[in-house]
């Protein structure tokens, strides 16, 4: 009878054991393909690609100069404005020094008005006096304003020479290719003593050392997961699974159709929610490679 109990026992854990199995199925919460942020780094400026020093796998820091596009017909440009602004400046110069000679004419004039005003106060001089210096005041003063008058356009003009100055400056910084973030070069698209324009792609980086696995689940799921929750993510490797730590960073907000990439007809037309997992890179996640999402809960 001992021995009919056990053997009875044994079968019920084996039973049961099965029915837990079959419960999970052996089978992942979410399956997707790593992405990362790609971006493409274009031409600012037009003309010949003098130097361009980088190459696809290349890791880059953020601010590297990496090469330039030429820049000597935007020099030979700035510096005939250079030449006309000392033109400019050389007729301004003549305008100014007349309205120094008619401001210093103005000093002397209000010196006399105070003068003759004090004669008038003490009975020694006339109104005419005082009249006689107040009209030649009101003539300075027009004469000033119409001296000034002709000033504007030469002033208007230098104004117009430096702000294309600083555009042409503007320009020839742009010139300079910088590489604007931390990454690796994925895509190279032109090389040196190429002719390049503005908005043309020269080459495509990405920060690897951050990979994103997105995901998609099923509306029952989506009450298991939550933003910051720490997750198990899973990849292929040689004839076993290799693991990794993951942090849901993102869950989308609606819902939508299940990609064509499932596999049975019955999941592609149901719905579901797209999931980020954000995994720290050893350099064995590459882009577009397939992995499979495990909650720990």
């Amino acid at each position: 009878m001992k021995y009919i109990y056990a053997y009875s026992l044994g079968i019920g854990l084996s039973i049961l054991s099965l029915v837990s199995c079959s419960d999970s199925n052996g089978k992942a919460d979410g399956y997707g393909n790593f992405e990362t942020t790609e971006i493409t780094i274009s031409a600012e400026n037009n003309g010949k690609l003098m130097k361009f020093q980088i190459n696809e796998g290349d890791e880059l820091k953020e601010n590297t100069f990496i090469g330039y596009i030429d820049t000597i017909p935007l020099f030979l440009t700035r510096e005939q404005l250079l030449v006309s602004k000392e033109v400019v400046k050389s007729k301004s110069r003549g305008v100014l020094s007349q309205i120094d000679v008619l401001h210093a004419k103005l000093k002397t004039a209000n010196i006399n008005k105070t003068r003759t005003e004090n004669l008038i106060k003490d009975k020694a001089g006339t109104q005419k006096q005082l009249d006689d210096v107040l009209g030649e005041i009101d003539v300075i003063k027009q004469q000033i304003r119409s001296v000034e008058i002709q000033n504007a356009p030469v002033v208007n003009e230098l104004k117009s020479i430096d702000i294309q100055l600083k555009q042409i400056d503007d320009q020839i910084k742009k010139c300079k290719i910088i590489n604007p973030i931390n990454g690796t070069v994925l895509t190279k698209y032109a090389e040196p003593d190429e002719i390049t324009a503005f908005g043309k792609p020269l080459y495509k980086i990405a920060d690897l050392n951050t990979m994103e696995l997105r995901v998609f689940i099923s509306e029952t799921q989506l009450a298991n997961i939550e933003i910051g929750e720490k997750v198990t993510v899973k990849i292929d490797d040689n004839e076993v699974m290799k693991d990794y730590e993951g942090t849901v960073s993102w869950i989308a907000s609606e819902a939508e159709f299940t990609p064509k990439i499932i596999q049975t007809k019955e999941e592609r037309v149901s719905l579901v929610y797209a999931v980020k997992i954000t995994v720290l890179n050893d350099g064995s996640l590459k882009i577009g490679m397939p992995a499979e999402m495990w909650l720990k809960k």
